[in-house]
């Protein structure tokens, strides 16, 4: 056990992660030259053409040094602050963590929330330097705000390049020096935290682990703390390049386990594993729960797929524990589910994964927050779909989630910057200069604000140079009304929108131009409006398709046109009391790029 090593690698996103590990792969020999390639444990296509982690990966790597083996179980983590909660569970697992700075970007909000993190775990820190072989590399510089951040020694900074390879054998060496081994009795009863899990079509749910007492064998029988599930642990091993089954897993170390399950309920993130001959006494006290931020309804573009879709959010709920859903109806759309996420970027890609690896094809709706709702009976109602608020009537107040956000900025886009916070109702709540060429500002705004375009236009004012961190800081009262938008008199729940009282005229005119654009014409008229209550406060007219009914006259008596044009009236009177409005896809997307 005094020769695992058990990190994981921490930074802002874009910051080299995945290529030191290439490299930590590279060193050990852990990888063969057919299966080399450019951040080889972004297995996802998805991570590829974005060139961004999604997913933790962890893998096992064997390395000799003075003569003795030592084991170190890696875990390459996501930089992007949608994807933190994938952090926090692999730094769950860990000792010790490499804490990467980009030598031309120098400490960014991702890397200090991360960094928290650790510490909040009692993790041993490495920091890196990375990227040093960059034109723009910032060595003196970057090397100080490091120094600053964390109160550790310049000598402790280790230099490196992803890229080249320059350096890697020092962070190895610290790696095996400078982390601690795991602690942990082989001899107690078993103790075993999962802090992943996936889901294979032949072999059922693979759950990840890190054994903290006791031994798990092949074929005993374990049981599941808080689930109370007893099964056979039909295989465990190790995880190489490719699962790599083994006899038994002792303290100290990481693997997986594959038991049967087929069905995704039956395991649980941060569950513990025990024995069930010989259990052990508590569960071990894993990471917190998720707390989703934007919630939004997926629906299956057919009715008749909803079990399908149902499944398919199964399976991916094991592979990404952040997604939390619920099933839920809407008049315009049948039954779907209302589905939880980490933030906008979180929910572009659960879109694309359920399309791609699952084959389904969905429409999602518009985005929103959760609210609590205090009724003038005193009760309190969580709102996380705005069709679920109660009549005007019986609302006292509306609570929103407010955050505190962290922006590491240059000076030059200082004012661009909180010109663009002060108009999402933000409040500046410090500023600080880290170094003369970093500023941090901390604001504290309402969620709902930066749910939409907030990071984008962030990352165009800056032109790339501010980077961008949040937490909850809790609720508070707000000035918030609930819009409606009609379609021919008849309200199109999916399109609802909870928004500020003084921003609701413009949003409302905005959006109803918008879907006069999308909504293809029909033929017969149709109103499009935005309403407040029962106040309309803006509306857009999509004319009907004209047929010329009176193309068939040659000649002849007026009182023939009229006949047929009175009929073709009086139709369309009929049909747009029959006709049914479809709403498209886009539609629904539309309210995310309004300012386009």
């Amino acid at each position: 056990m005094k020769n695992i090593r058990n990190f994981c690698i921490i930074a802002h996103i874009d910051h080299g992660k995945s290529t030191l590990a290439d490299r930590l792969l590279d060193m050990t020999n852990s990888i063969s030259d057919r299966d080399k390639m450019d951040q080889v444990l972004d297995d996802m296509d998805l991570e590829r053409e974005k060139g961004i982690t999604i997913k933790s990966h962890a893998i096992q790597l064997d390395y000799i040094h003075k003569g003795q083996k030592y084991i170190f179980n890696l875990i390459d983590t996501p930089g992007h602050v949608d994807f933190s909660y994938e952090v926090s569970r692999s730094i769950a697992a860990c000792e010790g963590a490499l804490l990467l700075v980009d030598a031309s970007q120098g400490i960014q909000a991702q890397t200090i929330s991360n960094l928290y993190l650790a510490l909040e775990h009692d993790l041993k820190i490495i920091p890196v330097l990375n990227k040093i072989d960059m034109d723009g590399a910032m060595i003196e510089e970057v090397s100080d705000q490091i120094v600053e951040l964390i109160g550790c020694d310049r000598d402790e900074i280790i230099p490196a390049s992803g890229k080249t390879g320059l350096g890697v054998d020092k962070i190895i060496e610290a790696i095996i020096e400078r982390i601690p081994a795991p602690i942990g009795d082989p001899e107690a009863p078993l103790q075993a935290m999962i802090f992943d899990s996936m889901f294979n079509s032949f072999r059922g749910v693979i759950a990840y682990f890190k054994v903290m007492n006791g031994t798990i064998k092949k074929g005993e029988k374990i049981k599941f703390v808080n689930t109370g599930g007893e099964y056979h642990a039909d295989e465990v091993g190790v995880l190489r390049m490719k699962p790599d089954p083994r006899n038994e897993i002792k303290a100290g170390d990481v693997g997986y386990i594959i038991t049967g399950i087929k069905q995704a309920k039956e395991i649980k993130v941060g569950d513990t594993i025990t024995a069930a001959a010989n259990p052990c006494k508590e569960g071990i006290k894993g990471f917190e729960d998720v707390k989703p931020m934007v919630f939004a309804g997926i629906y299956p573009m057919e009715n008749d797929d909803f079990e399908d879709l149902r499944d398919s959010l199964e399976k991916l709920q094991l592979n990404d524990a952040s997604l939390v859903w619920e099933p839920e109806s809407s008049i315009a759309l049948g039954f779907g589910f209302r589905c939880g996420f980490l933030g906008l970027l979180h929910l572009e890609i659960i879109q694309e994964r359920l399309e791609r690896e699952y084959d389904q094809v969905i429409i999602t709706t518009v985005p929103q927050v959760t609210y609590h709702c205090y009724t003038t009976a005193g009760d309190k109602i969580i709102i996380h779909n705005p069709s679920s608020l109660p009549d005007v009537t019986q609302i006292d107040y509306l609570d929103e989630p407010y955050i505190k956000a962290q922006v590491i900025t240059k000076p030059e886009y200082i004012g661009a910057i909180m010109g663009l916070c002060m108009d999402k109702r933000g409040v500046l709540l410090n500023q600080s200069y880290l170094t003369t060429t970093r500023v941090e500002l901390i604001f504290e705004m309402p969620m709902a604000e930066i749910v939409f375009d907030f990071y984008d236009k962030l990352k165009s004012i800056s032109r790339g140079y501010a980077s961008f961190d949040y937490h909850i800081t809790g609720f508070k009262p707000g000035d918030l009304v609930k819009l409606d938008i009609k379609l021919n008199g008849e309200n199109v729940d999916a399109l609802s929108a909870m928004i500020h009282r003084d921003k609701a005229y413009d949003f409302g005119r905005r959006l109803c131009e918008k879907l006069k654009e999308l909504i293809p014409k029909q033929q017969f008229v149709i109103a499009i409006q935005a309403a407040i209550g029962a106040k309309i406060i803006a509306r857009e007219t999509i004319s009907a398709m004209r047929k010329d009914v009176t193309a068939k006259c040659y000649g002849g008596d007026i009182s023939r046109k009229r006949k047929l044009l009175d009929k073709q009236k009086k139709g369309k009177k009929r049909m747009r009391q029959f006709g049914k409005v479809e709403v498209p896809q886009q539609a629904f997307m539309a309210v995310l790029k309004l300012n386009d």
